[in-house]
């Protein structure tokens, strides 16, 4: 039973006299809609997610429209879908996850600005950016400068924003050039309401099919000699179409303020915090009025030399807001106020920090510093003092710890299919010795956290086992190379295993085959198992992933001679497998399938179906694990091995003993990891394996009753020995 978005899919259904209310991403969602879009593709991931898991659920309501949607396998893949607007007037959307999706994207991009585009084409991207990031911590904008790329980064307003929708794709077209959009975690997130418009059923559709291809047009590729025609074009036409629709249309927006001799640029993503800021320096009323002229950047690729220097002249010092580094936008806004002259004094980098996100607290610093150099009769003192509460809160805070909070890193989710297997691998190192691992994107980075702490490097989704091309033949001993089932079909199969068998690397792969791509909201892939298993597996109570052989087949056929598929919770044979890997004869790529079902996904099938039953008055079993606390040594050597967040511990309860035992608490799964790491390492045999039955059947009744009077009956005879024994 997957996540479902049926409430966002009727949203989308909204049209003209309606309000939508919702988040940000899904009032994108919508604007793609009222634009007409013709298709849509993409690869999940933060914080975009939401707009192309609705779309793909919303497929009917999609074909009723006559859009097309597409999951692609990559983000590359996403981007060549766009090549359907160099010669049709059809309006393209993709979207993915910031840099590292642009990243993969690049050689697409770059081959579809050049000879840019008929159609529109918007390119949504989440600019996961900042202390919430979850990747590398750069920015879209070099691409968007490089290649030519008009780049929209709306207010944080649904109604603005689903009006840069709609100016994205009359951009592209205006200009040929592809528009990006890039929406902040928060920016993706913020919730509020627009107007809604009627969606547009595209001109050119599934419902409405072309019926003769393109007339042949060289110009229309990315390929000498016409490449270098391209490259004037873009700044003979291109640019200056999109600075003077930019102009028309009004998409970048100048709010006047009291302080006429002063400005601030800002880009548009980051409105609402500088004004929140403002508001605390006393620069903004309780409307969201600046008391500063500011000019907010709802495009900031290309900017309009005019726009800019019509706003900065005459100005005592201008501002400029611009998130990370480099400072793009301020080293260009300084050029083009020296080539006319125009000496209004500039900051930006030298009063607000280099890097890192720019929230409140980060702005209100920078803004006091420029309050105080240009508007020394403005009072400070309120904002000083906000600013000096807050440091004083977290040092009170602090003082009052007795001592540091502890490290609560990420972690698996419980009964994690993948925690095992860093079990497993932790007792195979014992064995063999420290091993290089080639770490990945996805669930099992996990596993760079304590308590097991591996991995060496994660260099792109996928690419582990490209990544280890360079260690492995240095090394002494075998590298493991580790990636999940969504990094080997996103990149890992030609990058790593057909790069592997073409060398003849003597390499070692482990593939967690959990039957999803897991990390970016455990969507469907091309080896997840289908509806029929899936019921199949919840009458039996069991994963099913086994029952899709697609990595399997698909690494026979391209030659792997020595491949190993073992159950993820099964750790004494998976040591064992791990060992035979780094130590076999066979030289040449060796790969195990780590096979077990995402638990997160099991639990939502299982669940309902438990729940169902109980109501029905059925027979239901659930497995639980404890700790026999009389048994327990207080070493906690199976906390270490696992560090399942069930598996914790409590106060001894015999008084003659100091150290705790451990205990698992509510919310086991009961996926048995604790019993098998238990033996596997050998140690202490004090877990125990419980089945709790609801709605149990006559016979188990009775057995229960007879059970129950026999503990009774020997109740008794125990007490008198405990009062006996002492004297």
């Amino acid at each position: 039973m997957e996540v479902s978005f049926s409430k966002e899919i009727e949203a989308l259904r909204l049209g003209a006299g309606d309000t939508f209310h919702g988040e940000g991403i899904l009032a994108i969602t919508k604007g793609l809609l009222q634009s007409g879009v013709s298709y849509v593709g993409g690869y999940q991931g933060a914080p975009v997610s939401h707009l192309l898991d609705v779309m793909v659920q919303a497929k009917p309501y999609m074909d009723e429209l006559g859009v097309h949607v597409e999951a692609c396998s990559n983000e590359a893949s996403a981007a060549a879908m766009l090549g359907a607007s160099i010669h049709y007037p059809l309006r393209g959307a993709v979207t993915w996850k910031s840099i590292v999706g642009t990243n993969v994207a690049a050689d697409a991009l770059s081959n579809l600005s050049s000879p840019g585009v008929t159609g529109g084409v918007l390119i949504v991207v989440g600019e996961d950016y900042g202390e919430g990031a979850s990747v590398i911590q750069e920015r879209t904008h070099a691409y968007a400068l490089k290649s030519s790329m008009c780049l929209l980064d709306p207010r944080p307003d649904l109604g603005r924003m689903v009006e840069m929708v709609e100016h994205g794709f009359r951009l592209s077209e205006q200009s040929n050039m592809p528009c990006m959009m890039e929406l902040r975690i928060r920016t993706c997130h913020v919730r509020g309401s627009f107007e809604c418009k009627d969606n547009i059923a595209p001109e050119i559709s599934t419902r409405a099919l072309m019926s003769e291809p393109a007339g042949f047009d060289y110009m229309r590729l990315a390929h000498p000699p016409v490449t270098f025609r391209h490259e004037k074009l873009k700044g003979e036409e291109r640019l200056p179409a999109a600075r003077r629709y930019i102009v028309e249309h009004g998409l970048n927006e100048l709010m006047p303020g009291e302080h006429a001799d002063l400005g601030i640029v800002v880009q548009g993503g980051l409105y609402n915090a500088l004004v929140r800021s403002l508001q605390q320096l006393g620069l903004a009323d309780a409307f969201g009025d600046s008391a500063i002229p500011l000019m907010v950047l709802n495009v900031t690729y290309p900017l309009v030399p005019e726009q800019l220097a019509d706003f900065c002249v005459g100005k005592r010092a201008v501002l400029v807001v611009e998130e990370g580094q480099p400072e793009y936008i301020e080293q260009e806004l300084a050029t083009l106020l020296r080539r006319r002259d125009i000496q209004t004094p500039l900051h930006g980098k030298d009063m607000l920090q280099a890097a890192g996100e720019y929230g409140v607290e980060v702005l209100a610093t920078g803004l006091a510093t420029f309050a105080a150099k240009w508007l020394p009769g403005h009072s400070l003192d309120s904002a000083q003092g906000w600013l000096d509460g807050n440091k004083s809160r977290r040092t009170a805070v602090a003082a009052q710890l007795a001592a540091p909070l502890p490290n609560r890193p990420p972690s698996f989710c419980i009964g994690c299919p993948e925690r095992p297997v860093f079990s497993a691998l932790k007792l195979a190192q014992l064995d063999n010795g420290p091993v290089h691992i080639a770490a990945d994107i996805g669930c099992h980075a996990f596993g760079t956290f304590e308590p097991f702490s591996m991995g060496h490097s994660i260099l792109g989704y996928g690419m582990s086992l490209a990544s280890r091309a360079g260690v492995s033949p240095m090394m002494n001993r075998r590298a493991l190379s580790i990636m999940g089932d969504g990094g080997f079909w996103h990149n890992g199969l030609l990058t790593g295993v057909q790069s592997a068998l073409f060398n003849g690397d003597d390499a070692v792969l482990l593939i967690f085959k959990n039957g999803y791509t897991s990390a970016t909201g455990t969507q469907d892939i091309i080896s997840t198992p289908d509806d029929e298993s899936k019921a199949r597996a919840i009458d039996k109570l069991q994963s099913m992933v086994a029952e899709n052989q697609t990595i399997e087949t698909t690494l026979k056929g391209l030659g792997v001679q020595w491949m190993r598929t073992v159950h993820t919770y099964r750790v004494d044979k998976m040591r064992a497998t791990l060992n035979e890997a780094f130590t076999s004869d066979y030289n040449g790529l060796k790969v195990i399938v780590a096979e077990g079902e995402c638990q997160l996904e099991r639990q939502r099938r299982i669940k309902p179906w438990l729940a169902s039953l109980q109501q029905r008055g059925e027979r239901v079993v659930r497995v639980k694990y404890g700790v026999d606390e009389d048994v327990c040594n207080g070493d906690h050597a199976c906390i270490r091995l696992s560090g399942c967040p069930t598996l914790t511990l409590k106060d001894n309860p015999d008084p003659l003993k100091v150290d705790p035992v451990a205990v698992v608490i509510d919310g086991c799964v009961g996926c048995g990891l604790c019993g098998e790491n238990a033996h596997a390492a050998t140690l202490c045999p004090s877990f125990y394996r419980a089945e709790v039955v609801q709605n149990p059947k006559w016979h188990e009744r009775l057995l229960h009753e007879w059970r129950t009077r026999a503990l009774r009956w020997l109740q008794p005879s125990q007490r008198v020995a405990q009062t006996v024994a002492p004297s």
